[in-house]
């Protein structure tokens, strides 16, 4: 109790001398200046309680110092570190802005004390504060045993953990939390704990040591991501675990450089190695040695040794009963205590090789051969065997030793060997391929050799055999010409008997059917023969042969043999024509008359056949009274004036005399040889164009007034055009009426008599063109009453008043009238090519059938009497 009341007092004191020294402070008026208590939030006043992330940048304005004075004095600020520190802040004493110097890191230093200061110049007030850094992700997941080297038994059971790995990250919060995963994981293999980092052997996987001894395995650790200058980032790192598969005595021997072949020649001896076979533990991590024995096939002939696995042979080549041998091969393990083990099996092919040392040989009846002869007759059936031939080829060697080919060299691919790839022996067989080719009169005998070649073997063994064939000939060829046509040629003149062509046919068959014999045939031989033997033709010896009569003759000679085989050839015998016609005349004597300006020509004959026999040239010899007056063309035997008499005057003239008629000598000459000529006298009658009356037709009958039939004849010709004319018209008209004026066929057309047309003499020149055709004045047309016999029809009695109304169309219009003439109607009719009659003045018989002739010509006659009085 009474410590209790010491104690109080204490207190109690020691309050009086603080209130005594507030006292004596106000007494002089000076109070120290302080910091604001903003919270911890807050970036002004003392800086108590702030936190700063670690991944500010340097240079950032972290706080503001505020604080104040009682007395109003201004203030200045101050921060300062414990010595030895990192000074990481600076301070601008009037602002109190505090900026960062230095880079933070929370994982080495996670707070940072400060002291901070205000003064207003007398007193000054010092504050120790505590900043914490706080964290930001900036650390990547560190692994604590990575990289790392371990060794895993094969046998180490599926499932199991092999390995934890471990990784720290010193960053705070989710970016501090580690997760592990395996980059380019192998599925078949291994799995990993995300969390935990344990490694373990995929479920249902075995590792094996013989497939793959070491195994590299790559973790990546990764943080959980954190917040780092703003922004969310995730970090990891990686390490590789390797894994040595220890190996364990699992797995047998195997052989190496298997399939494996062995072979025995036939010079081997006893003790001959054959072959070496090689097996090794499959364990390569921990072998075991290997021993080697046969397990079957060996036949007792073989032996193998027990650590070398070479195999050799016991026995003399000649002894073995077998070409092939396949022999399998054990290799097992031993164990340390001598002990067999797991074991491998191999096959080991041995094969007995002969030595090629034998070549082929060909044999015949009588043993090994080298030549073969046959006598057959030519072209045999195709695909014929040639059976006299007996050969047989053979190789003493064995496999592909014996097997060699077959070839026929000779000319043509007239033969074929079969067969062409032998192993061992065969009976050699010969075909015929080409029969055509093997020919008698080619060839009378063939060579072939036939050719042996081994075809797998390095040395090419080979043997040869000589075939010589006799051919028989047969008559297998027809006489043929040495042409297929002749030519010849002989004159008309020749007497019988007389040689005209020798044809020549050959026969290439030997004996009696090489022999030909001759004869012709054919419409054009009758006038020839032909020698049986030589094939000369000649000609009857009645024939006489003249080129007028016939010039040309061709037939046919055939060629025979004594078997019937023939061939044939054309012969063309031309008949050469001879100049022994001379020209001639129709007459001795003609007369003609000659018209100036005009020709006459006489014409001469010649019967020879050819030219130039029967070309004729023409020559006056004589012309009486005057030789200056005519000239005559050579080919064509035309004879006329001379160019300068144009007139009968010029004649009278050069003659002297009025007598115009005159007496020529005309010679008519072949170009033959000899030349043959013969004369006639022509009388010319001489006049001129314009002395003969009638026009162009008088004209023309003067001047063929002594060719009666070509005046007729011309007449003819004139009547027929003119009837034909005639018809066409008629024919035109009546259609043209049917169609425009629609006159029925059974109408009668009733009317008056009308003048006749008064025709002048066509051959008699007009004075006047208008007066060529001239109608007399007729009586004015009546009415025309027309009957309605169509009961048809609608009108009974239709009367109609000429001229009639115009049809609706015409073909042509009519040439314009001449001049009108008062009291005189002409009439200007157009030509109409057709013979026109002269009408009598009597009244004409009107028929049904003309009436519509005639009431087209009323119809035109009257339209161009209206175009006449129209005009004038």
């Amino acid at each position: 109790m009474t410590s209790f009341f010491r104690m109080k007092n204490v207190k109690i004191s020691h309050l009086l001398l603080l209130l005594v020294f507030v006292h004596a402070c106000f007494a002089q008026a000076d109070f120290a200046p302080y910091f604001y208590d903003n919270g911890p939030y807050s970036h002004n006043g003392n800086l108590a309680l702030f936190s700063l992330s670690e991944d500010t940048a340097v240079g950032t304005q972290i706080y503001s110092l505020n604080g104040t004075d009682p007395e109003g004095q201004e203030v200045r600020y101050g921060l300062s570190f414990d010595p030895g520190s990192k000074e990481y802040f600076r301070v601008d004493p009037v602002s109190g802005n505090i900026t960062l110097v230095e880079q933070l890191d929370r994982e080495k230093q996670d707070s940072i004390d400060v002291l901070v200061s205000i003064t207003d110049g007398r007193s000054k007030v010092v504050e120790r504060v505590t900043i914490f850094v706080m964290d930001a992700n900036d650390e990547k997941p560190d692994f604590q045993n990575m990289p790392a080297i371990i060794d895993v038994l094969e046998t180490t059971e599926s499932g199991s953990s092999i390995y934890k790995i471990e990784a720290v990250d010193r960053d705070t919060g989710s970016g501090g939390s580690v997760t592990y995963y395996l980059q380019n994981p192998q599925p078949a293999l291994f799995a990993i704990d995300r969390h935990s980092g344990v490694l373990r052997i995929k479920s249902g996987e075995m590792l094996d040591y013989e497939k793959t001894k070491t195994h590299f395995v790559t973790v990546v650790a990764k943080d959980g991501g954190g917040n780092f200058n703003g922004k969310e980032q995730f970090m990891s790192s990686s390490a590789t675990l390797t894994i040595n598969v220890i190996d364990a005595q699992d797995t047998p021997p195997s052989f190496i450089g298997t399939p494996y072949f062995g072979y025995i020649y036939e010079i081997s001896v006893p003790g001959s190695e054959i072959f070496t076979v090689l097996a090794k533990d499959g364990d390569v991590g921990n072998p075991n040695p290997i021993r080697y024995s046969f397990e079957e096939g060996d036949n007792g002939v073989f032996h193998i040794n027990k650590t070398s696995g070479c195999i050799t042979l016991l026995t003399l080549p000649i002894y073995l009963k077998r070409e092939i041998f396949n022999i399998k091969v054990k290799a097992s393990e031993v164990s340390p205590e001598g002990r067999l083990l797991d074991y491998g099996v191999a096959m080991v092919v041995i094969r007995v090789v002969d030595l090629n040392n034998n070549p082929p040989t060909f044999y015949g009846e009588k043993g090994p051969q080298n030549m073969f002869e046959l006598t057959m007759f030519e072209h045999p059936p195709e695909g014929e065997i040639l059976r006299g031939l007996k050969i047989t080829v053979n190789d003493s060697d064995q496999g592909a030793n014996a097997k060699f080919n077959l070839r026929l060299i000779g000319p043509g691919r007239m033969l074929r060997v079969v067969p062409q790839t032998v192993l061992n022996e065969a009976q050699v067989t010969i075909l015929v391929e080409d029969s055509a080719a093997m020919d008698y009169e080619k060839n009378h005998f063939l060579t072939y050799k036939l050719l042996a070649v081994e075809i797998d073997t390095p040395e090419r063994f080979s043997a040869t055999a000589d075939i010589v064939i006799h051919l028989l000939d047969t008559n297998d060829n027809a006489p043929k010409f040495s042409s297929d046509y002749y030519i010849a040629r002989i004159p008309e003149n020749s007497p019988g008997g007389s040689n005209v062509v020798s044809v020549t046919a050959t026969d290439p068959d030997s004996g009696p059917w090489g022999e030909v014999k001759y004869s012709i045939y054919g419409s054009g031989a009758d006038l020839f023969l032909i020698q049986p033997a030589s094939g000369i033709i000649y000609t009857q010896p009645w024939a006489s042969l003249d080129a007028e009569v016939r010039s040309k003759y061709n037939f046919y000679v055939k060629a025979e043999d004594t078997e019937g085989k023939y061939s044939l050839a054309e012969v063309f015998v031309t008949v050469l024509d001879l100049n022994d016609h001379p020209p001639a005349f129709n007459d001795n004597f003609l007369e003609t008359t000659m018209v100036i300006g005009a020709p006459v020509k006489i014409e001469a004959v010649d019967d020879d056949a050819e030219i130039p026999n029967n070309v004729i040239e023409y020559a006056i010899m004589k012309a009486d009274p005057d030789n200056n007056i005519f000239d005559i063309n050579a080919d064509t035997g035309e004879i006329m004036l001379k160019s300068y008499i144009k007139s009968m005057a010029i004649i009278q003239n050069i003659t002297k005399q009025r007598d115009c008629t005159w007496s020529l000598v005309v010679q008519a000459r072949d170009r033959g040889q000899p030349s043959f000529s013969t004369t006639a006298v022509v009388k010319i009658d001489v006049t001129e164009a314009t002395q003969l009356n009638g026009g162009p037709l008088g004209s023309f009958l003067m001047h063929n007034r002594n060719k009666p039939l070509q005046i007729l004849g011309m007449l003819a010709g004139v009547i027929v055009f003119m009837v034909i004319v005639t018809v066409i018209i008629s024919t035109a008209t009546f259609m043209r009426n049917k169609k425009s004026n629609r006159i029925l066929p059974n109408r009668r057309v009733r009317r008056r008599k009308q003048q006749p047309w008064n025709l002048k003499n066509p051959f008699k020149k007009p004075e006047n063109p208008g007066e060529k055709f001239r109608v007399e004045e007729e009586e004015r047309e009546p009415e025309v009453v027309v009957e309605n016999i169509n009961y048809n029809n609608n009108v009974s009695n239709v009367v109609r008043q000429w001229p009639p109304p115009p049809p609706p169309f015409a073909p042509c219009l009519p040439p314009p009238p001449p001049p009108y003439i008062p009291g005189e109607r002409h009439w200007a009719v157009p030509t109409v090519s057709a013979t026109v009659a002269v009408k009598p003045k009597k009244k004409p018989v009107v028929t049904r059938q003309d009436t519509v002739n005639k009431a087209l010509v009323s119809e035109l006659k009257m339209r161009l009497e209206q175009k006449r009085m129209k005009h004038h």
